[in-house]
C-alpha cells in the first residue's frame, strides 16, 4: 500500500499505532514496525528523559524499522520537563515524533532542524489548520469514536476525516473507531492516507496490558464506553467500569464537582495498576467505541496483514459496484 504517509514515514502499510499511556513501550511499537506499520513509544510512560532514552535503545533492538515516538503536551502546575524529553528523542535518533495536547509549536523547529517527519494529533479542523502553518507533516485527527481526549466539538469520524482531508493540504491520518480493514477502507475513501489505532493494538498478544484487560476489550460492545470530565469541559472516553461509573455519578450530582473531588479515583498510576493486575475495575482503563469490533487477540503482525486484505478486498468491492452502477 503506498500512500503519503508511507512515503514520508517509510512505513509499508499506512497503519499507525496509538501512543497510548502505560501502553506505548517498546514490545508493542517494535512489534508493530516490525509487522509494516509505524509502532509508537509515548514519552511520558517513561519516569524521566533518560528512561526514554533507554526504551528507545530497547525497541532498536527489537526492530531495524521506523518507530516513532509520541510527545503529549499537557497543562500542569509542575509540567514534565518537555525540553528534556524533546532532548532524548533527538538524541536517541528517532526519525518520527508524533505530539499531542497542546501546541507543539515551540518545539517543532528543533524537531525539523534534526530531520524528523513530525505528526500531530488534534480533534478538529481548526487545530489541524495550525499544526499544518505551524509546520508539522501530517495530522492525526481524531473524531469522537475515540478512546480518550476527543474534544469538546462531539463530530464524528465520518464528517471529521473528509472535512480535514479538504481543508489540509498535508496528509491526514484518520483517528478514532477504527480497528479492521473496512475502517481503513472506509478512512481512504474518505480523503485521509492512513489510520491511528490505539484499543485495536491493546488488543493484541505483544499489548504490555494483563489479558484479562484484552478479554474485557473483547467480551464489550461499542455501547460499554462511557463519556467522564465532560462537565469540566476535559471530555474522555474509556471503558465502562466501575470506576467511570462513580466518576459520572460525582460529575452528575447536584452542584457538580471539581477535578480535586474525583481525583482519587481517576489517578494515572490507578489505571496504570489496573492494566498491569488485569482488575478491570481498578482504574481509569481507556477504551474507543471499536471495542464493539473486537473479537480477539491476534498477533500485531496477524492483524495488519488481515485489515490490509480485507481493506483492500473492500476497495475491490466498491469499485466493482461503481462500475457496475456506471
Amino acid at each position: 500500500m503506498k500512500t503519503r504517509v508511507t512515503e514520508l514515514l517509510g512505513i509499508r502499510y499506512p497503519i499507525v499505532q496509538g501512543g497510548m499511556q502505560w501502553v506505548g513501550r517498546a514490545e508493542l511499537a517494535s512489534a508493530v514496525s516490525n509487522a509494516g506499520g509505524l509502532g509508537v513509544l509515548t514519552a511520558l510512560t517513561q519516569p524521566t528523559p533518560d528512561d526514554l532514552r533507554a526504551e528507545i535503545a530497547r525497541a532498536k533492538q527489537m526492530t531495524d524499522q521506523p518507530v516513532g515516538v509520541n510527545l503529549t503536551i499537557l497543562p500542569a502546575v509542575k509540567p514534565p520537563p518537555y525540553a528534556e524529553y524533546v532532548d532524548a528523542i533527538i538524541e536517541s535518533g528517532v526519525t518520527i515524533v508524533e505530539t499531542a495536547g497542546n501546541s507543539p509549536r515551540e518545539f517543532i523547529g528543533r524537531f525539523k532542524d534534526a530531520g524528523l517527519k513530525v505528526i500531530h494529533k488534534c480533534t478538529s479542523v481548526r487545530h489541524a489548520l495550525s499544526a499544518e502553518r505551524a509546520g508539522v507533516d501530517i495530522v492525526s485527527i481524531d473524531g469522537l469514536e475515540c478512546a480518550g481526549h476527543p474534544g469538546e466539538d462531539d463530530v464524528g469520524g465520518l464528517v471529521l476525516i473528509p472535512v480535514a482531508a479538504r481543508a489540509l493540504k498535508i496528509p491526514v491520518i484518520a483517528s478514532g473507531g477504527i480497528a479492521d480493514g473496512r475502517g481503513l477502507a472506509a478512512a481512504l475513501a474518505l480523503g485521509a492516507e492512513g489510520v491511528n489505532m490505539g484499543t485495536r493494538f491493546c488488543a493484541t498478544q505483544e499489548a504490555p496490558i494483563h489479558d484479562q484487560v484484552k478479554q474485557a476489550l473483547v467480551a464489550r460492545n461499542e455501547r460499554d464506553t462511557a463519556l467522564i470530565f465532560r462537565t469540566l469541559k476535559n471530555t474522555a472516553r474509556v471503558l465502562h467500569n466501575d470506576i467511570a461509573s462513580q466518576v459520572r455519578a460525582l460529575e452528575y450530582q447536584p452542584g457538580g464537582c471539581t477535578f480535586e473531588d474525583i481525583r482519587p479515583l481517576v489517578m494515572g498510576a490507578r489505571g496504570r495498576q489496573a492494566l498491569a493486575s488485569g482488575e478491570v475495575d481498578g482504574g481509569i482503563v481507556t477504551a474507543g467505541q471499536c471495542i464493539g469490533l473486537i473479537d480477539d487477540v491476534p498477533t500485531c503482525a496477524e492483524l495488519i496483514q488481515r485489515m490490509v486484505s480485507e481493506c483492500q478486498q473492500q476497495l475491490s468491492r466498491a469499485s466493482e459496484a461503481a462500475h457496475a452502477s456506471s
